[in-house]
């Protein structure tokens, strides 16, 4: 029977895992993919929907019963933090109307943690749609990720803060942002964990045989920002968590248990 895999469409993601899907890895079972927004599939794992699935970090405490952590195919690194845009330097955020995008993403985890004011209000975005929002005038300040850390000035925007420096300069730890799950009782996560493992070591092996299945779900990114993205979200930690990654999973979801955000959750390490 074929596996179900639920990820983004982002480079990071579909370089991951294009030898899996494609069935490039000699034993491995056929494997269904579905693409989905991190909120949705966030929501999907709670369902218990996939056998494998991208989820944000931050929606672990809700899944942990249902789904393993794999150590591998996840997006954990430094210098790649969430960033809050809007159009002016001198916006304040008490009473302001933030667009995120999604309410258990590891970027609005960390905005709550770090964030001295408070919002007014809160909207729930597709990630595509924050930056010509926030542009419009629709919200007065936004949440982003991925490659709109490469392309916010197009918008004419600017950067009133960058999560990931926030946080590396807070713990000097990795930031944790999207993890790979494997549904208990369904998927063993040994053999997951090295199906994907050798995913992405034949990705980097051989980069051109997955360029025109990335290119093709990339949402029009131009070829040297896909390279950029896969070049910061692909990492020592996207083979192997190890435990300064897992020790930078332990610190975000205590810190958001200690803060009342999220569940507690045995630590990892």
């Amino acid at each position: 029977m074929a596996l179900s895999l639920a990820a983004s469409p982002c480079p990071n993601d579909t370089f991951v895992f294009h030898a899996l899907v494609h069935g490039l890895i000699p034993g491995t079972p056929p494997v269904d993919l579905t693409f989905a927004d991190v909120d949705v599939t966030n929501t999907a794992a709670e369902r218990g929907e996939f056998d494998l699935v991208k989820v944000s970090y931050a929606a672990l405490p809700w899944l942990l019963d249902d789904y393993d952590l794999l150590p591998t195919g996840g997006a954990l690194g430094r210098g790649c933090g969430p960033l809050v845009l809007a159009r002016d330097a001198g916006q304040r955020l008490t009473g302001a109307t933030v667009a995120v995008p999604g309410d258990r993403t590891t970027a609005y985890l960390l905005f709550r943690l770090w964030a001295a004011e408070t919002p007014a209000r809160i909207e729930v975005v597709p990630f595509h749609e924050i930056m010509p929002g926030v542009a419009a005038g629709r919200f007065d300040a936004g949440l982003v990720i991925h490659e709109a850390r490469f392309t916010y000035q197009r918008h004419g925007l600017v950067s009133l803060a960058d999560l990931g420096e926030w946080w590396e300069a807070d713990t000097g730890l990795p930031i944790p942002l999207g993890a790979i799950l494997a549904k208990k009782e369904t998927v063993d996560p040994a053999a997951a964990t090295e199906w994907i493992r050798t995913s992405v070591s034949m990705a980097w092996a051989n980069p051109d045989a997955s360029r025109d299945f990335i290119l093709a779900n990339a949402q029009e990114m131009e070829p040297e920002v896909v390279q950029r993205h896969i070049d910061l979200y692909v990492n020592e930690y996207t083979l192997d968590l190890g435990r300064d990654g897992l020790a930078a999973v332990d610190a975000l979801l205590q810190r958001s248990a200690a803060a009342g955000l999220t569940p507690q959750v045995k630590p990892f390490i």
